[in-house]
């Protein structure tokens, strides 16, 4: 019938200027605004920064700003797929003048969640990557909980916008006092994803796998420095 043709196209009509802009992935992210309102320098300078600018899919920028108590202390922005649907988010390290660091993971709408700070100013953390350790199809996050000084392992997933901590390792480092860097990483030899870490003490470089619902660590060799952690990414 004539007029239930002419419904049938409103309603498309209707349903396609109803339907929400296509998603823009995030392709790039950079740090801006340098600022030297946190004086920690922990990773070799005195400047830390301000804002975050986002790359988008449509050849846009958007530009993340940190109110004045809030800085991002970290060698570079990371992109990882966090949420498992194919398109990367970025994860950051964040400080906050009086409560120190804490893990966020960014989206092209803002940020998506963030872990609880350390608790203190002049109290870092170091990122490692982002990998699926337990197998079940979702990503998790590693970073070193104070590098310096706890050197604690720590892997949180991302649920319903929230990061879910899912289990610790303790004696563990992946960065010392003044390095513009952090090395280690993920690697994945065969066996399933590892972290690749240093002990504690800088002595032994160590591999971390997720097994029987928690964190084992195992010795791989002498550590000597940072680009004995860099070498072990390599399977060999």
């Amino acid at each position: 019938m004539a007029w239930a043709g002419r419904l049938a196209g409103g309603v498309a009509g209707l349903l396609l200027l109803c339907a929400p802009a296509l998603a823009q992935e995030i392709t790039g992210a950079t740090y801006t605004d340098p600022t030297t309102r946190y004086d920690h320098g922990v990773l070799g300078d005195d400047e830390e920064w301000g804002a975050l600018r986002l790359d988008l899919s449509d050849g846009r920028q958007r530009i993340m700003t940190l109110p004045e108590t809030m800085v991002f202390e970290d060698t570079a922005p990371r992109l990882f797929d966090v949420t498992g649907d194919g398109a990367p988010e970025v994860v950051v390290v964040e400080a906050d003048l009086q409560r120190g660091a804490r893990l966020a993971v960014w989206g092209a709408a803002g940020r998506l969640a963030a872990t609880p700070y350390i608790g203190r100013p002049h109290r870092w953390l170091a990122p490692v990557g982002v990998a699926d350790l337990d197998g079940d199809g979702k990503p998790e996050i590693a970073y070193i909980d104070r590098p310096h000084l706890l050197g604690l392992l720590r892997v949180w997933r991302l649920e319903q916008n929230k990061l879910v901590h899912v289990a610790d390792a303790p004696n563990l480092t992946n960065h010392r006092i003044g390095w513009d860097h952090i090395p280690g990483g993920f690697r994945d030899c065969g066996d399933g994803p590892e972290i690749i870490v240093a002990s504690k003490d800088w002595s032994q470089v160590m591999a971390v796998q997720f097994r029987n619902g928690g964190l084992e660590s195992r010795a791989l060799g002498p550590a000597n420095g940072p680009d004995s952690l860099n070498d072990a990414l390599i399977c060999r």
